[in-house]
């Protein structure tokens, strides 16, 4: 039994370093890269029809490639495999992956889900994203920004409401093509938050909608042209100062704000990765056997588990207490432990 254990735990290790090993991640990098070109070429339709059997065994081996890495970052996990799906970009992955193995062995599907079947075949590029570290990071960045950003396009779409109510009462007869009411002056203020040619519709309501430069004629519907002048000027200009300048810089700052939370959730997650890996050498070939952490983490300077760091690389270590530990090792895991509970009560600390 003890021996199955061992050729066990050889197999999850054995799994674990090909997925660490760099060459392996430049090798799914590399294949994520011939996937998008793949599906860069299926667009060109007839042009390319006679490849279809090249692009179809192509396709088949890429689906394999992409398997086998599921498989092996899975088996990696060791006993507690279903981990592999508390990280929301291996869950994308799976699901990629579980979608063309569905259409692949159920090929009477494919009739009916061409589309989605394409759709995955194009998302597999964005598996860039977890083959790219800092790619990540963006992402997670971005996703964690989107709640304040909610709030940040209230506020735009307040602006750009009160505006586009203005701009109606206002400029409503001079210029109808534009502010005819309020839908069709919402879409022009963002015609002008967008800086295209944003001075045309200034000039149309500083001049009349009958000048010769940006206006336009009775039978386009300039029926009362009038001439706003500087008022006009001030109302275009403050619009594109909030709407461009201050509600842009808003937006930055979120997302810089998400940036640091997110580097520093990740720091916190490669410290915890560290010290399960320190636990783990703390006693190199012994068995594992749960019950043997807490005696571990007892020596570590952890008694009775109460550091949740340490309880929670001894879990993932598994390992015994019949050897003396390391005092090299202890300290690391004292260090990597302070790290983390620095980096949490940095999350968690109240925003001045």
């Amino acid at each position: 039994m003890r021996n199955h254990n061992t050729r066990l735990q050889q197999l999850h290790k054995r799994c674990e370093a090909i997925v660490d090993n760099g060459m392996f991640q430049k090798f799914i990098f590399a294949t994520i890269v011939v996937a998008g070109i793949l599906v860069g070429l299926q667009t060109y339709g007839e042009s390319v029809a006679q490849y279809e059997t090249l692009f179809e065994r192509a396709d088949t081996v890429i689906l394999a490639i992409f398997t086998l890495e599921v498989v092996l970052k899975m088996v990696g996990k060791g006993p507690r495999y279903l981990s592999y799906f508390r990280d929301s970009w291996n869950v994308f992955d799976f699901l990629i992956v579980a979608v063309a193995l569905v259409s692949l062995f159920l090929p009477t599907l494919n009739a009916g889900f061409v589309a989605v079947l394409r759709l995955v075949r194009i998302l597999r590029v964005f598996k860039l994203v977890t083959a790219i570290p800092k790619l990540q990071l963006l992402v997670n960045a971005l996703l964690k920004s989107i709640p304040s950003m909610g709030y940040i396009g209230m506020l735009l779409g307040l602006l750009f409401y009160i505006y586009s109510a203005m701009a109606v009462f206002l400029f409503g007869e001079n210029d109808p093509v534009h502010f005819t009411n309020l839908q069709t002056a919402m879409l022009s203020l963002f015609r002008v938050v967008t800086l295209e040619d944003w001075t045309d519709i200034m000039y149309i309501n500083m001049h009349g909608c009958d000048n010769e430069l940006s206006g336009y004629s009775a039978t386009e519907g300039c029926t009362s042209p009038q001439g706003y002048g500087v008022f006009a000027a001030l109302f275009f200009v403050s619009f594109v100062l909030i709407g461009t300048m201050i509600v842009l810089n808003l937006f930055i700052g979120v997302i810089m704000n998400s940036m640091d939370d997110a580097r520093a959730e990740a720091e916190a997650l490669d410290d915890e990765r560290q010290v399960a890996k320190a636990a783990a050498e703390l006693d190199a070939g012994a068995g594992s056997d749960l019950e043997t952490v807490l005696p571990v983490l007892a020596m570590a300077g952890a008694a009775d588990g109460a550091n949740p760091s340490l309880v929670a690389g001894g879990n993932a270590a598994g390992t015994s207490p019949n050897h003396t530990p390391n005092p090299s090792l202890l300290a690391e895991l004292d260090q990597l432990s302070a790290n983390i509970d620095r980096i949490r009560a940095e999350l968690t600390a109240p925003v001045a």
